[in-house]
C-alpha cells in the first residue's frame, strides 16, 4: 500500500460498501486501493464506462467495487475463466438467478444492445486487468 494512506482506503472500502458500511464478501484491499488510483480512463473504454454508469452502477458501483444492491464486478468470482464474456451478455439478456451473493437475482435489461454490453465487458475486463483481479 505504498503512496496509500489508510485514511484514503478505510474511504475507499467505505465507498465500496454502499449505505451499511459493510464490504462485499472477499473485496480485496489492493483491489480497492487500485481502484482509487486510476484517475483516467483510456479513450477506447470511455464509452462502456459511460455505459457502464448509465446501466450497470446502480447495482454494481460506479467503481465496480459494488453497492447493497450488487456484487463487485472487481472481484475474482468475475474473472473470464469463471465468467465469460458470454455470461455478461446472457446475464444482461436473461438475467441470472443469484449463485455467488446474496443480493438476490438480476433482472434482465432489455434495453441495453449486445453491443453496449460488448463496450461494458470490455471496460470492466481493462478495469479488472488495471486493478489486479486478473
Amino acid at each position: 500500500m505504498r503512496g496509500v494512506g489508510p485514511a484514503l482506503v478505510t474511504s475507499l472500502l467505505l465507498a465500496a460498501c454502499g449505505e451499511t458500511g459493510m464490504p462485499a464478501p472477499d473485496l480485496d484491499p489492493a483491489v480497492v486501493q487500485a481502484r482509487g488510483q486510476i484517475t483516467q480512463i483510456p479513450e477506447q473504454y470511455q464509452q462502456g464506462n459511460a455505459l457502464y454508469q448509465q446501466d450497470c452502477a446502480r447495482c454494481h458501483g460506479e467503481d465496480g467495487l459494488g453497492t447493497l444492491s450488487g456484487p463487485p464486478l472487481l472481484h475474482r468470482v468475475y474473472q473470464p475463466t469463471h465468467h465469460s464474456d458470454a455470461a455478461f451478455l446472457l446475464a444482461v439478456r436473461a438475467g441470472v438467478r443469484a449463485h455467488h451473493w446474496n443480493f438476490g437475482d438480476m433482472e434482465a435489461l432489455p434495453g441495453v444492445s449486445a453491443e453496449d454490453v460488448g463496450a461494458i465487458t470490455s471496460y470492466v475486463r481493462w478495469l479488472q486487468q488495471e486493478t489486479g483481479v486478473y
